[in-house]
């Protein structure tokens, strides 16, 4: 039976045991979608490797969707630890989301929104109160089918809401935990109701290659193939990461282990650059194969490969001049993926000029603790990043960092709490008001200079209570602002913040030599600071990491990096 015939009569059943809605008017097969696991360990570049692919996709004229599920019972991100799950990534409609869904915004050059990311908390969420509701009509609710149930509604809405060719879901975690069990259940359901010939499984795999052996070995990677066809999912693709270009004889084996034939068992070894990797799978067939079992191969042709050898040109640094070196002082610097939107936008400017940017880590914890001087954590770079942060812990250190390179004319870029500690800095040691500080760190400051946004006065907890998402911010005509801006009157920014300018405090800062060349419209919440007199001294509110792309990388960015050319 075809995809469509299966669902017609699941649809038409009177016997209770389905649980699957269907949106008004949707059609099996009219939306293919590849499901996208892992195996092994987590970390391999699931989320990069998916990516690629849509990009691939995307290449050859269709229109795709991807979407992440979730494992971990969080409704949203919006609460979890950068040491613990790398950065908050937050979308334009105010969803805060994990770092994959940055890759994928990057990749493809698009905004996603929170349709495109679901956890396990916000499934959970939706199936009690539809319980509370009596939407389930008596039934006891259970993980099957109403858990997966509800996992199939949520990709088929996307379909009919997107109108996609293909939806790429990628599945978080790795085969084998419990948290993804009933996601995997609900994409072999998927398969099931909509047919082999409109779902395809691929399992992104680890080759392990232990040093003290010389050679790859795969059997960890058999293993956990054959856990997932235990669960009665067969993968029709199966992609090798590995450290060392992949070798024939470990692709012979686990084509003959796992019943993937040959040609479908694709290497990825690792890559100095990311942006090259769609082009890479282009040359192995990854996006080939899966057009091939969908019988699209013959409507969307590669047509050759030039559209992503223009795009890796455009995302490579090839001049061999000396790098520019940009220190991060924050708290979570041994961790890289907590500020990974930060070292992309550095990486796009880095194309953008021709440059290679350099990164130092700078632990602003160790500067307030004394257990550093300033002068020497900030020792050999050309400029400064002070990025967004919650909390109290590494504060004084990132002021301590933002006066030395207002004193000694260092380009230095505020980003978001980075804007708050450049005004804290400003009014100690400028405007003499020497108790200035945020009500964030001291809620009764003499000088609060930094205070509660009004509407969130009377909030309490920290989920999904900030200002949140794409607002447009109002530029200022001749400040620097407007014109790396193109002289464009208003710019639209992601925000993810509580806190803000008191405004009580603008007039004294703008008498000192603070210029507010961007704000709310009709409200006075101070969104860009710049100060003229120095080389380059400008921070924003908002997160202005998180919309630059490989192709147009944020225009703050791009001055502050090029300030820091300027040796």
């Amino acid at each position: 039976m075809k995809g469509k015939d299966i669902l017609n009569e699941i649809s038409s059943t009177s016997s209770g045991e389905f649980y699957t809605p269907i949106p008004e008017g949707y059609k099996a097969g009219k939306t293919k979608y590849v499901i996208i696991t892992g195996s092994v360990m987590s970390g391999v570049g699931k989320g990069t490797i998916s990516s690629s692919l849509c990009k691939c996709l995307q290449d050859r004229g269709l229109k795709v969707e991807p979407i992440k599920l979730e494992a971990y019972l969080n409704v949203d991100s919006g609460t979890l630890n950068p040491y613990r799950h790398g950065e908050v990534f937050v979308l334009d409609d105010g969803y805060e989301t994990d770092l994959d869904l940055g890759t994928y915004e990057r990749m493809l050059d698009k905004n996603l929104t929170r349709d495109h990311f679901v956890t396990s908390g916000r499934i959970y969420q939706t199936i009690i109160e539809k319980e509370r509701a009596g939407k389930y009509l008596g039934r006891d609710v259970q993980f099957i089918p109403h858990v997966t149930g509800e996992i199939k509604s949520i990709v088929r809405n996307m379909a009919m809401k997107s109108k996609a060719d293909i939806i790429s879901i990628e599945i978080g975690g790795t085969v084998g935990d419990y948290e993804n069990m009933f996601a995997l259940e609900a994409l072999r359901e998927l398969q099931y109701e909509e047919g082999r010939e409109n779902v395809c499984f691929v399992n992104i795999t680890y080759i392990m290659e232990p040093k003290s052996l010389g050679e790859q070995k795969s059997k960890a990677a058999q293993l956990g193939i054959k856990r997932l066809i235990a669960m009665g999912i067969q993968p029709d693709i199966i992609v090798c990461r590995s450290q060392s270009k992949l070798k024939q004889n470990i692709r012979e084996k686990i084509s003959l282990n796992t019943n993937v034939p040959l040609d479908r068992v694709i290497g990825v070894h690792n890559v100095e650059n990311i942006y090259s990797l769609p082009l890479t799978l282009r040359e192995s067939g990854f996006d080939q194969r899966i057009l091939e079992i969908f019988e699209m191969d013959k409507k969307f042709k590669a047509n050759g490969n030039s559209g992503l050898k223009e795009w890796v040109k455009n995302t490579s640094v090839t001049s061999s001049k000396d790098p520019i070196v940009v220190g991060i002082a924050g708290k979570y610097t041994e961790g890289g993926d907590a500020y990974i939107s930060i070292l992309k936008a550095l990486e796009h400017c880095s194309f953008a000029l021709n440059h290679r940017v350099e990164v130092k880590w700078i632990e602003s914890t160790k500067i307030e603790k004394d257990q550093i001087k300033v002068d020497e954590a900030i020792k050999g770079v050309d400029g400064i990043i002070v990025p967004g942060g919650f909390g109290s812990r590494g504060v004084e250190g990132k002021i301590k960092v933002a006066q030395y390179c207002r004193e000694n004319n260092i380009p230095y870029l505020g980003l978001c709490l980075g804007f708050q500690i450049a005004l804290i800095e400003f009014a100690r040691n400028v405007l003499k008001l020497e108790d200035a500080n945020s009500t964030e760190f001291e809620p009764k400051a003499k000088h609060p200079v930094v205070d509660l946004l009004p509407e969130q006065m009377d909030i309490e907890g920290l989920g999904g209570n900030m200002r949140l998402g794409g607002r447009n911010v109002e530029v200022k005509e001749g400040t620097i602002a407007s014109r790396i801006f193109n002289k464009a009157k208003s710019v639209r920014r992601r925000f993810r913040h509580r806190f803000e300018c008191n405004p009580d405090y603008i007039k004294q800062f703008e008498e000192n030599g603070i210029v507010f060349s961007g704000k709310a419209p009709k409200q006075p919440i101070m969104q860009i600071l710049e100060v003229p007199s120095l080389k380059f001294l400008m921070a924003s509110q908002f997160h202005p990491e998180l919309t630059s792309r490989p192709r147009h990388p944020d225009e703050m960015f791009l001055e502050f990096v090029k300030n820091c050319a300027k040796k």
